[in-house]
């Protein structure tokens, strides 16, 4: 389902749509195409994207073809995906370390749709970082790899 959803394939194109994008959380999924978990997070995102078309831009990044932002946001899992809301970065807090991105496949279209309606609510209320809404056993768990320390 990724081809049901713009790519950004460069930092430019990356940099345009954070600035671009206004009043309208901004999701980059952060990942490969060809990647299992992120074709089934893309029919998740592509099912959606009309229903949250009001309160959300929805973008697939190729974490090969940027990879600054890549090493910027510490993804060293696919797919990861980051939210902002008029260029500022929105942190999500999800009962884990990390509140920087979601990393892996949201299980159902219902809570992708929830956190977008929560991070929205919440950025129009001037906050910069919300509780996520959706059950703790549906977060995917992992641990923080901390490289060249």
């Amino acid at each position: 389902m990724s081809f049901l959803l713009p790519k950004l394939g460069s930092k430019k194109e990356v940099d345009e749509a954070i600035k671009s994008v206004a009043e309208k959380v901004l999701v980059l999924r952060f990942g490969r195409d060809e990647d299992r978990v992120c074709m089934q997070l893309d029919d998740i995102l592509a099912k959606t994207s009309h229903d949250l078309s009001k309160m959300a831009a929805i973008y697939l990044v190729d974490v090969n073809k940027v990879p600054v932002y890549t090493q910027y946001f510490d993804i060293s899992y696919i797919p990861s995906t980051v939210f902002f809301f008029n260029g500022q970065h929105m942190k999500v807090d999800y009962g884990s370390p990390d509140h920087t991105k979601f990393v892996g496949s949201f299980k159902t279209k219902q809570d992708f749709i929830d956190l977008i309606e929560v991070i929205y609510r919440g950025a129009m209320r001037g906050k910069l970082i919300v509780r996520s809404p959706i059950d703790p056993k549906n977060i995917p768990k992992y641990d923080l790899l901390y490289q060249g320390i």
